[in-house]
């Protein structure tokens, strides 16, 4: 089991979104991702999910658009207390240099300080938390690629 911090870098390798600043909150059971212009879009007879990045941190990804075909929808409660329909896709994430799959919600995080939400519905029997600790997958992608 992989000891992580109270914030870390990953990448998005099926997104094509690399070294995002996720936080690690254990509060949280779902994992989440910052985006906007969410909407099923539908072409040819078949279904997308179309969704734009959108963090002025992350310049070069910017309104970066987005479509997966493979999405659901969940009644997920936000930090807020509300209950709020939120679609969900799933993809991959890397951290500690291996892939793991990794469920997104994707919801509105412009008022937050990190675009990526990791809960512990991703984290429970693979990482254990220690929150005197940051970036510990990042540094190690760093000290392998030097």
């Amino acid at each position: 089991m992989e000891i992580i911090g109270r914030s870390d870098k990953v990448d998005f390798p099926d997104l094509y979104l690399e070294d995002l600043a996720v936080k690690i909150d254990t509060g949280a059971y779902t994992s989440s991702i910052h985006c906007h212009d969410i909407k099923e879009i539908e072409i040819k007879g078949i279904k997308f999910l179309h969704f734009k990045t959108l963090d002025p941190g992350y310049l070069k990804y910017q309104n970066k658009v987005i479509e997966v075909k493979e999405y659901t929808e969940k009644n997920i409660k936000s930090s807020f207390g509300e209950v709020e329909k939120r679609f969900i896709i799933k993809t991959q994430v890397i951290l500690f240099n291996k892939k793991y799959p990794i469920e997104l919600s994707l919801s509105n995080r412009s008022e937050m300080k990190f675009p990526v939400l990791i809960g512990r519905k991703f984290l429970n029997k693979k990482f254990m938390v220690d929150t005197s600790k940051k970036d510990e997958s990042f540094h190690l992608k760093n000290n392998l690629t030097e």
